[in-house]
């Protein structure tokens, strides 16, 4: 007599698909492998209510769908600087946790719908997506409201790097692909801990012009520093809250450079303990000025880059 049971068995056991035992599961309807890994016991699966977990399974959806529906949640047209969200997004959110995984493919997942919509009621979806779902260059460019070759700048610049890749089959134009992927929450946070960068011209650039950002020089490797005014500017303080920061706080970072009387520091550290202390937070969105001049463009028929 068989004493455990992983999804697979315990889905056959009551009769129920294996989408609406992981439902079950994910919803709390089930308890949690209670027999190891995965597994649980016979006295668990034979306890559970086959029909209760059959009526809670409404679905599962696909990954398209909820995509969709999410992009229809940030609102239609999207905002400008919002990329649209994909199946593959839904992925990631399956992955952080705030969808189950019900079947199919693991890059675009059958999802529950109810669960899609609890996450599209959320005012803070645009957050979650910055923070789980990351961004090739394209959709890059569109959450900073730039043109994609000014993406490609900031790259080159070394500004940001990128956190993984994906093979993408363009079947028409020569094969796979490997396309860079970055943190959408980093290129949020981009115009914050850029201060010194005309965000506003880099945004309303007319297509075909030189980039702005074509004169600067690149940051060589391990050499992106900032002193305590630069942090100060990102932090939106003066220079005397950063020194009060440096006392307060052992894990402030230590400069790297500079001298004793002005200290220079490592910028995505800084960045990064100005991040956990709540010192700064990713735009959610780009600023109105930059809507309102984008929508004048429109009106005289100029091009909008989209990335």
């Amino acid at each position: 007599m068989r004493e455990s049971f992983d999804e697979y068995g315990a889905a056959g056991r009551l009769k129920v698909t294996v989408a609406a035992w992981r439902w079950a599961v994910a919803s709390g309807l089930v308890p949690a492998a209670d027999a190891g890994a995965g597994r649980w016991s016979r006295a668990v699966v034979l306890a559970v209510d086959a029909e209760a977990v059959r009526a809670a399974l409404r679905g599962p959806a696909a990954a398209f769908w909820a995509a969709e529906r999410l992009n229809e949640a940030l609102g239609e047209p999207l905002p400008f600087g919002r990329p649209r969200v994909t199946a593959a997004a839904v992925g990631h959110l399956v992955r952080a946790g705030h969808l189950a995984y019900l079947g199919g493919d693991a890059d675009h997942p059958d999802v529950h719908p109810d669960q899609v919509e609890a996450l599209a009621r959320r005012r803070d979806l645009p957050a979650i997506l910055d923070r789980h779902v990351p961004l090739g260059p394209d959709q890059a460019a569109v959450r900073l409201g730039v043109r994609r070759a000014d993406f490609d700048r900031i790259v080159d610049l070394g500004w940001i790097t990128p956190t993984g890749a994906v093979d993408i089959d363009y079947k028409r134009q020569g094969g796979v692909t490997r396309v860079p992927l970055y943190s959408a929450q980093d290129v949020a946070l981009l115009p914050v801990i850029r201060p010194e960068v005309d965000w506003h011209e880099l945004r309303t650039v007319a297509p075909g012009r030189r980039s702005p950002l074509s004169a600067l020089t690149p940051t060589a490797d391990g050499r992106d520093t900032v002193p305590m005014a630069g942090i100060a500017r990102i932090a939106g303080v003066g220079r005397a809250a950063v020194a009060n920061w440096r006392r307060r706080h052992p894990d402030f970072p230590a400069p790297t450079g500079g001298t004793t009387t002005h200290p220079e520091f490592d910028r995505p550290a800084a960045v990064a303990w100005l991040l956990a202390h709540d010192k700064i937070t990713a735009p959610s969105s780009i600023p109105s000025a930059t809507l309102v001049l984008r929508a004048g463009q429109h009106r005289q028929g100029a091009a909008v880059p989209a990335g």
